[in-house]
């Protein structure tokens, strides 16, 4: 590992990094993303996992792989949804009906909090480092889910590329993953 970087500049490298990739890799790397998942989780019926919708136009991974897993599996599924400030999990279903918000995120149409316990959190991210120290948007939308009163299992994130550097400016209120699934392999932390 090198030494740290800011928030800031990891996020600038990493969006760059996933900018550049085709289509074709996003969908690829997707797939080998959901393997690894596969591979260390043992999903069973009735579980509930918490899923992002991606961005397509920022190159996210495409979730809808898991999405029509879990569904085959019996798996319950709940997508985060922002309500001001705040962020919710709303259970989907394969009917469910969705709108795109105003940062361009596919989300449910309905409004009602599921507020349950999740088995799993398939948390999205720019970049993760070897400690599960998150860089996203910079919005806290998950820190704040991940510090709410309902029970997490499991916070995984899910990206395209390996831990290198550490993140440096770490703060009281960021909340760290339980693990994290890249095309190569699981980081348990």
């Amino acid at each position: 590992m090198n030494s740290g970087l800011s928030k800031t500049e990891l996020r600038t490298i990493y969006k760059a990094e996933r900018m550049a990739l085709s289509q074709d890799e996003v969908n690829f790397l997707s797939k080998k993303i959901f393997e690894q998942f596969i591979l260390q989780f043992n999903i069973i019926e009735n579980q509930k996992v918490n899923v992002f919708l991606p961005i397509e136009k920022f190159n996210e991974i495409n979730t809808q792989i898991f999405i029509d897993y879990f569904f085959d599996k019996n798996v319950r599924v709940f997508v985060p949804k922002i309500q001001g400030e705040n962020m919710i999990s709303v259970e989907i279903f394969p009917n469910s009906e969705f709108e795109i918000n105003k940062w361009g995120i596919k989300e449910p149409i309905s409004n009602i909090d599921a507020n349950v316990e999740l088995d799993y959190v398939l948390t999205p991210l720019l970049y993760c480092d070897q400690f599960g120290n998150r860089v996203g948007y910079g919005k806290g939308f998950y820190d704040s889910f991940f510090s709410s009163d309902f029970k997490i299992h499991k916070k995984i994130g899910l990206n395209y590329f390996n831990p290198q550097e550490d993140v440096e400016d770490v703060f009281e209120s960021d909340v760290a993953l339980d693990g994290l699934i890249t095309p190569s392999q699981y980081f348990d932390y």
